[in-house]
């Protein structure tokens, strides 16, 4: 892992939007190369290198299924974006041999999923259950894990894969790489009430976060994070 801690590291962003993760790790030293599937977005970041002076290694349109990278080019892959943008099992374990095979040995992947569950707390405790079309769409998520909105109101999100925690480390093994570990992005700290008040005390912020650094990674509590990052090295 300390080669994977050090400065300079070559890393691809792929599905990296605007290149809010990108322009960061730019900013602190390392290579990055971004792709992304839609021109409008490789064109926010072309018009953003330029307002700021930062600038990335390579930006590029690019699909996740099949990247036009070398073999075992890249320290550092994320992942943050295509997982949960394919419905289909065999095109995510596509997008992940994908990355794999664009690492360079004992490279790391960052990859991020969506809860099978975020419907369900979403919807309970923003109400949004009281529309039946949202009712069936959450239904339909914990049945198959596929999150169609065929509404027009953007705030139910648009076509996704909704992971169990342990389908993706299956997706993962089923890639060839080596699953590390899960981690929570929100963990439990998004039911915390009064939030932007709670904020502004760091006696309570620091005890939240020390909680949040312990079950972070805990397998139990794993799905009541909306969003988690899943670790995988290539061997």
């Amino acid at each position: 892992m300390s080669d994977i801690l050090k400065d300079n590291l070559k890393i691809l962003d792929i599905g990296g939007g605007g290149g809010y993760y990108s322009f960061w790790l730019q900013k602190k030293g390392h290579n990055v190369t971004l792709v992304d599937l839609s021109p409008k977005n490789i064109e926010l970041v072309r018009k953003h290198a330029e307002a700021t002076g930062v600038m990335l290694d390579k930006f590029e349109t690019g699909d996740a299924l099949n990247l036009n990278f070398s073999n075992d080019l890249f320290d550092l892959v994320l992942l943050f974006g295509p997982l949960y943008h394919l419905t289909e099992q065999k095109q995510r374990i596509k997008a992940l041999s994908e990355a794999k095979r664009v690492l360079k040995p004992g490279g790391i992947l960052l990859c991020a999923v969506i809860s099978r569950f975020a419907s369900l707390f979403d919807g309970f405790q923003r109400d949004l259950v009281i529309d039946n079309q949202f009712f069936k769409l959450l239904k339909d998520d914990l049945k198959t894990g596929i999150h169609l909105n065929e509404t027009d109101n953007l705030e139910y999100f648009t076509t996704a894969y909704f992971h169990k925690p342990k389908e993706i480390i299956t997706e993962i093994a089923d890639s060839g790489l080596k699953f590390e570990k899960l981690i929570a992005i929100e963990s439990f700290g998004w039911i915390t009430r009064n939030f932007n008040e709670k904020l502004k005390d760091s006696t309570y912020m620091e005890k939240l976060l020390q909680t949040i650094r312990i079950v972070e990674s805990d397998e139990d509590l794993m799905a009541i994070s909306p969003h988690i990052i899943a670790v995988a090295r290539k061997e």
